[in-house]
């Protein structure tokens, strides 16, 4: 890894950071806390949240057609990806002790907790779970598949590609047949050590 990619990857981990900050930040300003599994409002802003709350019947009737046709749609592909989180559970659970590989936390990408707005009325509440569960399944999904990658294939494209994963830059260049091995043999290397300490944390690019 050059220099230059070094140090743009630095820079993007010091705006995690900060950005981590605001977002603590804004929670304060909006008087919400995090308990466990709960998310507390002060009472005068959940009384606010229960006034501002849309009732079904008045929503259901500003509903538009479109979204109407197209929730059965939406609501039928729960069957694939429930079958998707469970194939990928088992598949991490067999494989990546035998690859020495981290498995990834279920729960770090899965997140559900929008439901628990006061100003959401049913409809809304069931639309945020549903959300928030194909969203971070996608996310789960996509870590599961960057950790394989890392073990099978750390090699970039020949071609640009939008939004890489994060530990896309740490690959070795299309074509550097020269260096290749060893860059795969350090990253599984790398892999198995964190498997071993415990730090899954493998979101943070390697170094090469």
């Amino acid at each position: 890894m050059n220099a230059r990619i070094r140090q743009l990857l630095a820079d993007i981990s010091k705006l995690e950071d900060e950005l981590t900050t605001v977002i603590q930040e804004q929670q304060i300003k909006l008087r919400y806390r995090i308990e466990g599994s709960r998310i507390r409002f002060d009472a005068n802003l959940r009384k606010i949240h229960h006034e501002l709350k849309t009732g079904l019947l008045t929503w259901l009737r500003a509903s538009e057609i479109r979204n109407v046709i197209s929730a059965p749609f939406i609501y039928m592909m729960i069957i694939p990806f429930v079958f998707l989180d469970l194939v990928l559970s088992i598949y991490q659970l067999i494989c990546f002790p035998l690859y020495r590989i981290p498995k990834v936390k279920r729960s770090s990408y899965i997140l559900i907790d929008r439901h628990q707005l006061a100003y959401l009325n049913i409809i809304e509440k069931f639309n945020c779970i549903y959300c928030g569960y194909v969203g971070g399944l996608v996310a789960y999904t996509r870590q599961i598949v960057t950790r394989t990658e890392m073990y099978w294939c750390p090699i970039k494209h020949a071609r640009a590609i939008l939004d890489p994963h994060r530990q896309y830059a740490a690959f070795a260049d299309y074509g550097d047949a020269d260096n290749y091995p060893s860059l795969l043999a350090k990253m599984r290397l790398d892999l198995a050590r964190q498997e071993q300490s415990g730090d899954v944390d493998s979101e943070r690019p390697h170094d090469r």
